[in-house]
């Protein structure tokens, strides 16, 4: 991958834009996590629950 594309995508986002691309890279990371059985199903959606609030996409 082109770091140079990136940052050029990156920085044509605005906050909102980079926070939701940021909630979205943690949540695939949890996902993985689970897929993995790193963590329990419960771990899983108390961590997906927690990191919805704080970056507040509430359901």
């Amino acid at each position: 991958m082109d770091t140079n594309d990136e940052k050029v995508t990156w920085e044509g986002l605005s906050h909102e834009e980079k926070n939701y691309q940021l909630y979205l890279k943690q949540k695939e990371l949890l996902d993985l996590f689970l897929k993995k059985g790193a963590i329990s199903k419960e771990q899983y959606k108390k961590s997906l629950t927690d990191l919805t609030l704080k970056m507040g996409y509430c359901k």
